[in-house]
């Protein structure tokens, strides 16, 4: 896990052919999480973002919890777009 800047809410960077990006929001709802999703495909200047928190890897779901820690996939498994 990784620290980064306080938020109020989670953010969630997710992807939409990614199955545990919707195993990793269902749960996050079903919790009652609050939390923003930022979808890579659509905003892909994020994919920055996402490898900075990951170590240099496009992976999802990354999720930035309101503490700082950052959760790599969903129960540490993800899809990868480093092709």
């Amino acid at each position: 896990m990784t620290k980064i800047e306080s938020n109020k809410k989670s953010i969630m960077y997710s992807h939409p052919t990614c199955g545990y990006c919707d195993l990793m929001r269902e749960e996050l709802i079903e919790k009652g999480i609050e939390f923003e999703e930022i979808d890579v495909s659509k905003f892909p200047k994020y994919w920055e973002e996402v490898e900075k928190l990951s170590g240099g890897d496009r992976i999802t779901p990354v999720l930035v919890k309101p503490d700082g820690n950052v959760d790599i996939g969903f129960r540490g498994i993800g899809c990868n777009y480093n092709s």
